[in-house]
């Protein structure tokens, strides 16, 4: 059986001129990187600008569990099938980090025969777009801490600084640090720390900025410390942010690629959805929604976590309007929230499955809360039984939701025509009516404390006093009418990873809140989430390696 990164590499791809071609894209209005990658040029962006959109059907997912539930691979693979069906379509994909790809996931570009290649570009270094986003980070951080050095002339208080550093990949040790020693010369000591590029709000506003213009009025406004009275310090009184704008001006423009089966495929920007918004960029969407019928996006982690941030922060700040929704789930993750360990999940069992079904249930009521229709793909394994998979169809029946098998992995498109069907007539059927689940105006506690009773089935939400005390002060700056951004395990409902399936009446514990004020949302973060995460024992950086000849292995 061939790895992903084998299939990837025997795969003929066409020049990406051509996949543009399919898109009614002319040679130039792309800015080539080599023969199969390419930016699309702010001309193309503005020419199609008045285009009519299309369709927007998003992709999430049950609680994640190791078993996986192939959310990327689905996607990948729901466009091809809609080629297949003779439908224009195009995915929305973000770009993956280097701390996953090195740590435990390996590669992220879907699987098996629904993957966007070239593979190992879009895995490593692509278009450098995540080296524009740290930079443009880090020159923040050096030109708040040089003006504390160079007679400090705005108050800064070297205590209250919270720009902290970032770098793509997982490195515990660099979470808490004591920086600027050595002397005067050196700069000042103070209690610093990194964060894992992804959770930058620099990501985040390259993700949600609609134009070059957008993007400096938004870096503008970025809170780096606060003076020795209390006033908030930001990215313009340090004047960095039009440096920053610099560093970025190419990292904003979408990147097109290919999948295995030559649908085109806009993969752009990359924040985490546990620890940030999760969805790939504004502008690609977009763009996609301008070039092709069907527009075809993910958001990360379970629909408590990617797909609530795409609804309520990246769907009201772009004015999108989803026309339905698939929930990916497969018999393996759903015996592990009904109670089976990983290593019997291969035995039949119709119960555990029924019992686990509660946690696709949940979601699938999260999501029409949002008022947007839904269909569950399972995505298949060999030893599904047929039992298995009607207990899944009477259950998703009882809630008036449509099921249809996924073999993307091992068919590609040809597995996904099933899917493809399904998601054609509910996108076109047009009873989607979205709408967030919070206004604005509600108070940044009751926006917490909705998401965490409506979405994740709390019973109540207890606030540590630092959390307390910083939401109260955002709302006094002025920051009340933002969207909340939770920062939650990925692993369950609750703020507990260990409690699968469809756990309720739990208590929610909110430790800490900072504001993005340049992305335009408060980061709320709960239990013990951390934004710069570790390596596991064995990292999938100890199998990859490259070939004398300059090929890549071992990348999944």
């Amino acid at each position: 059986m061939l790895t992903d990164i084998e299939i990837a590499q025997q795969c003929k791809m066409l020049p990406i001129t051509d996949i543009a071609a399919k898109l009614g894209i002319a040679p130039d209005d792309l800015e080539m990187y080599g023969q199969y990658k390419a930016k699309l040029s702010y001309g193309l962006l503005d020419k199609i600008s008045k285009n009519k959109p299309g369709k927007l059907v998003l992709v999430t997912a049950i609680t994640p569990t190791p078993a996986g539930e192939g959310k990327s691979t689905t996607t990948v693979g729901l466009a091809q099938g809609l080629a297949k069906i003779g439908k224009k379509a195009i995915v929305a994909l973000r770009e993956p980090s280097l701390g996953p790809c090195f740590g435990v996931k390996g590669g992220a570009a879907g699987g098996g025969y629904s993957q966007v290649v070239p593979m190992e570009d879009i895995n490593l270094h692509f278009t450098g777009d995540f080296h524009a986003i740290t930079s443009a980070h880090m020159l923040l951080a050096a030109m708040t801490d040089n003006s504390i050095q160079q007679g400090n002339p705005l108050n800064i208080d070297p205590r209250r600084v919270v720009w902290k550093r970032v770098v793509d990949m997982n490195d515990r040790q660099l979470r808490h640090i004591i920086s600027g020693l050595g002397g005067k010369a050196s700069g000042v000591p103070r209690e610093d720390g990194f964060d894992i590029t992804v959770a930058s709000e620099v990501m985040a506003i390259l993700c949600l900025c609609t134009s070059l213009h957008d993007l400096k009025e938004r870096l503008k406004r970025i809170v780096v410390a606060y003076t020795c009275d209390g006033s908030p310090v930001t990215a313009d009184d340090v004047h960095a942010a039009g440096a920053m704008a610099a560093l970025l001006k190419d990292a904003i423009k979408p990147n097109l690629v290919q999948t295995l089966e030559h649908v085109p495929a806009l993969v752009h920007g990359g924040p985490f959805a546990n620890i940030a918004h999760g969805c790939n960029s504004v502008m690609a969407t977009q763009a996609a929604l301008r070039l092709a019928d069907y527009t075809i996006t993910e958001a990360g982690f379970g629909a408590d976590l990617g797909a609530e941030k795409f609804f309520d922060i990246k769907s009201r700040f772009a004015g999108l309007h989803p026309d339905a929704c698939v929930i990916v789930a497969t018999v393996r993750a759903l015996k592990m929230h009904g109670g089976v360990p990983k290593d019997r999940l291969k035995e039949p069992n119709v119960a555990a499955v029924q019992a686990g079904l509660c946690n696709l249930g949940r979601h699938i009521g999260n999501v029409f809360k949002f008022g947007v229709p839904v269909v569950v793909a399972i995505n298949i394994f060999a030893q599904d039984t047929e039992e298995e998979l009607q207990a899944v169809y009477e259950y998703c029946r009882g809630m008036g939701v449509e099921v249809a098998l996924s073999d993307v992995f091992a068919k590609g498109g040809e597995g996904g025509v099933a899917l493809a069907k399904e998601v054609v007539k509910l996108a076109e059927s047009g009873t989607s009516h979205f709408t967030p689940v919070y206004p604005l105006d509600l108070p940044l506690k009751q926006k917490v404390e909705t998401i965490a009773k409506e979405i994740y089935g709390a019973g109540k939400v207890q606030f540590e006093k630092k959390a307390e005390q910083m939401l109260d002060q955002y709302e006094k700056e002025g920051y009340g009418n933002m969207p909340v951004c939770m920062a939650k395990t990925q692993n369950s409902l609750s703020d507990d990873p260990n409690l699968k399936g469809a756990p309720a009446d739990f208590t929610l514990h909110v430790s800490d809140a900072k504001v993005s004020a340049g992305a335009g949302f408060v980061v709320v973060y709960t239990g013990s989430i951390l934004t710069m995460p570790g390596l596991p024992g064995h990292p999938a950086a100890e199998n990859i390696d490259v070939t004398d000849d300059g090929k890549i292995t071992g990348l999944f």
